[in-house]
């Protein structure tokens, strides 16, 4: 039950934005033009919230089903543009989580209840993040780095996992390239996250994650757009004496609701892995720019 009313929301906004394709605009949309990979201008703002619900019963730990667990994130991101070149933007992540385990329903993560043992929620990250774009003559290839400082004094409690209490250096390779025509877009992401810190403390510390994706969009209208992706994300041991890897594939959905506010809606499955989960993700995420 609780899948399905997941996939309703997900094929609501996908019927959201088939209704809206006779309601073409003449200029493309901050969707079509303003893609992660490219910066905002002086004076402008960017807001984004974004959430991820992660939920397995299967992993590559045993075989068969297991006792059902999620893990929901809440990203808040805000940025503001610097500069007269649209080539410098400063602003700040906030993470908020919600992790239910023992086989407690996927929605009862937005219980907040920190039942002992099988829940815990609560803000555990905040990072300083600057944009920007390295070469002046290609707009469409920007980095994002961050510095992940850690809220939380305990990854696991009463057999709980909450997040990672070590710090994390995060810098993220974006680029997009627009087909002649306009109606397909392919963007890229290389996303590297070096984190550090006592072993003892994090299952992590002392280890590098590369996650490249792929993201292929099609836009029946300015408005509107149908998006496939891939992505395949692998945890280097640097000395944490741990390694993971895992390969997820997936699609997704993203309507501009009004000239600054875009909708979007994305759904994931782990598809192959090791040391990991093999769940899925249900994501919806709001953004604004001003």
């Amino acid at each position: 039950m609780q899948k399905k009313i997941l996939l309703t929301v997900f094929l609501g906004l996908i019927s959201l934005g088939l209704s809206a394709q006779d309601d073409d605009q003449t200029e493309g949309s901050v969707i079509q033009t303003l893609t992660p990979s490219k910066l905002i201008g002086k004076g402008q703002y960017d807001l984004k919230w974004f959430n991820n619900l992660y939920t397995q019963t299967e992993s590559t730990f045993t075989d068969g089903t297991e006792p059902r667990e999620t893990f929901f994130t809440s990203t808040l991101e805000a940025y503001t543009g610097i500069g007269e070149n649209r080539r410098w933007n400063l602003g700040v992540i906030l993470e908020f989580r919600s992790n239910v385990i023992a086989d407690r329903g996927a929605l009862e993560v937005f219980q907040f209840d920190g039942e002992r043992g099988t829940a815990r929620s609560g803000l555990t990250s905040i990072a300083p993040s600057v944009k920007f774009v390295p070469l002046k003559n290609v707009n469409n290839f920007s980095i994002q780095s961050s510095f992940f400082i850690p809220l939380v004094d305990n990854e696991v409690e009463d057999g709980v996992f909450l997040d990672q209490d070590g710090f994390i250096w995060q810098n993220r390779f974006f680029y997009d390239y627009t087909f002649p025509g306009g109606d397909w877009q392919l963007f890229t992401e290389l996303n590297s996250e070096l984190n550090f810190g006592d072993k003892e403390a994090s299952f992590a510390n002392n280890s590098l994650r590369l996650t490249p994706g792929v993201f292929l969009s099609y836009f029946p209208s300015s408005k509107f757009t149908v998006l496939a992706l891939a992505q395949h994300s692998q945890l280097i041991d640097l000395g944490s004496d741990f390694s993971q890897d895992f390969t997820a594939v997936g699609g997704g959905v993203k309507y501009q609701l009004t000239k600054e506010l875009n909708i979007e809606g994305l759904y994931t499955n782990f598809v192959r892995g090791n040391d990991t989960g093999l769940g899925e993700t249900f994501n919806i995420g709001l953004r604004a720019v001003f």
